[in-house]
């Protein structure tokens, strides 16, 4: 039996600051008509101009997934966008009064929340999905980076992360149920960096929003009072930092004992809603971020062209 396709009821919003380029940001998720799909506005430039959340807009993935559309560009969409996907909603015009969403907590979580406070109601048009019939793999082998997706009966996600740290070592997740495990699940798993990235990070220009309480600091290194007194320079931070025994800067509590894996599948939900319509298959992958999501995407959607130009014939708005 075909579902039907889902939007919501009423427009809801959400306030914050952007993690990379620190602006302060209003993100509104606004009700759209069927076979609109997921679509950013941005409302702070003249005549509101709309970016497709496509695979072929994105043009960076420099900590974050950019799309840009038009010379209009949107940074860090990846969360929003995996709390619709997550959610499994079809239709949303997601307007933003700045060039990057609100990193919140550094998590999902309060935008599932919105989207779930607006109501997610059915329309009339059956639901356009992508199913998995063949496996598409894909490997980079220098980066040991595996992302494959298989037949199922449901989209499922698997992820695997290994790192050399006691706050990280192996971590797996699997999803079997998006819908009813996405909310709490995977949707609060927040964002996390390293320590011996900081710097390097904002010698980048990113993280100008980043801060203690958006962000899971992995401490990878030995740290004095020296290093202490030039991090709490860096982020303007007032209150007292330690190296928390649990192997996180101020011994903060996970919310997950996997949490850095959950948040990493957080990621890859968000990018697969690039291919611009969901999916019923099995993705796994292994070690993998924004870059080889991107490229994953960017790969099924060849493989399956012919599929998805079918789904969309004649009922794009």
């Amino acid at each position: 039996m075909h579902r039907r396709q889902r939007t919501i009821r009423t427009s809801k919003s959400c306030k914050g600051v952007g993690l990379h380029t620190g602006v302060d940001s209003v993100i509104t998720f606004h009700p759209a008509p069927e076979n609109y799909g997921i679509r950013f506005v941005r409302s702070d430039i003249k005549d509101s101009p709309e970016i497709k959340a496509d695979i072929d807009h994105v043009v960076d993935i420099s900590r974050g997934t950019t799309i840009e559309q038009n010379d209009v560009r949107i940074h860090t969409v990846e969360h929003a966008l995996a709390a619709v996907n997550g959610l499994r909603i079809d239709n949303v015009m997601i307007e933003l009064n700045n060039k990057e969403t609100p990193v919140m907590d550094g998590s999902a979580k309060d935008f599932v929340d919105a989207l779930s406070d607006a109501g997610i109601v059915k329309q009339e048009a059956k639901r356009k999905v992508l199913e998995i019939t063949r496996a598409v793999n894909y490997t980079d082998y220098y980066r040991d980076i595996d992302i494959h997706v298989i037949p199922s009966d449901h989209f499922r996600v698997t992820f695997l992360v290994e790192y050399p740290l006691p706050a990280l070592g192996t971590q797996y997740e699997a999803i079997y149920n998006m819908e009813e495990d996405f909310a709490v699940e995977v949707a609060p798993a927040r964002t996390f960096c390293f320590l011996s990235e900081i710097e390097m990070l904002k010698e980048q220009g990113l993280i100008k929003g980043g801060g203690l309480d958006n962000a899971l600091v992995i401490v990878d290194k030995k740290i004095d009072q020296i290093e202490i007194n030039r991090l709490r320079n860096l982020f303007g931070i007032e209150e007292a930092i330690i190296n928390g025994s649990n192997g996180l800067l101020n011994g903060k509590l996970l919310r997950f004992k996997n949490e850095p894996v959950r948040h990493k599948t957080l990621d890859l939900i968000g990018d697969l809603a690039l291919l611009g319509v969901p999916i019923i298959g099995h993705v796994t992958a292994a070690r993998a971020g924004h870059a080889s999501n991107v490229e994953f995407v960017k790969k099924l959607k060849k493989v399956y062209a012919k599929e998805l130009d079918e789904l969309w014939k004649g009922d794009k708005v």
